[in-house]
């Protein structure tokens, strides 16, 4: 089981601190500081609240009046491209065990990467998305969740994600995890595991 941002594509929120500076005419600096994964954050990820509340939220803790649609368009625009050979490790993978993704994210950002990285997600046998589940990695139930989903103990999972608390979640109900710091990191233990 695979996260998606960060280990199939890159995702790169500076694009969105670049855009939400511009737009407010205050420095990156300025937003990065301001910026965390906070309540509202979580919320947002786990679809208790939508795009507008959560960029209403965001005006108060960055300090900015920009309107919806110029949030939303730094928003957007953080994906990058699937890692070089993502897809033919993928599909090779898909032919020999069942695959899955498990991704925290939001409906907004939901529609983009269905979309655009659509070719390669049609590899795994289903993508579990935080905002459709109401549950977000590392909650325990989160984990619990998706392994009863797909049909089998959470000590039968080997789970790749960049996000080290993740990991750890993952590791706390029993689940093998890897955290991912370069795509070499996956293909080396995607091998020890089917050997």
């Amino acid at each position: 089981m695979f996260d998606l941002g960060g280990v199939v594509f890159a995702v790169d929120f500076e694009k969105a601190f670049s855009h939400w500076a511009i737009q407010a005419g205050v420095s990156v600096e300025c937003i990065q500081s301001r910026y965390c994964i906070d309540e509202w954050y979580e919320q947002h990820e786990r679809g208790d609240i939508g795009a507008l509340e959560y960029f209403d939220a965001l005006r108060d803790i960055l300090g900015i009046a920009i309107s919806d649609e110029q949030f939303a368009a730094g928003w957007n625009a953080v994906f990058e491209q699937e890692f070089a050979g993502a897809f033919q490790l993928f599909r090779a993978l898909s032919t020999r065990i069942p695959i899955f993704a498990f991704s925290n994210s939001n409906v907004v950002h939901q529609e983009i990467w269905e979309r655009k990285y659509a070719k390669i997600l049609s590899l795994f046998r289903k993508v579990f998305v935080s905002c459709d589940l109401g549950l977000r990695k590392p909650e325990a139930q989160a984990y619990r969740h998706v392994a009863a989903s797909i049909g089998t103990d959470p000590e039968k999972i080997l789970f790749f994600d960049d996000t080290r608390e993740n990991v750890h979640g993952a590791r706390e109900i029993g689940m093998s995890a890897i955290q991912v710091r370069r795509f070499a990191d996956i293909r080396r233990n995607v091998k020890e595991f089917l050997e």
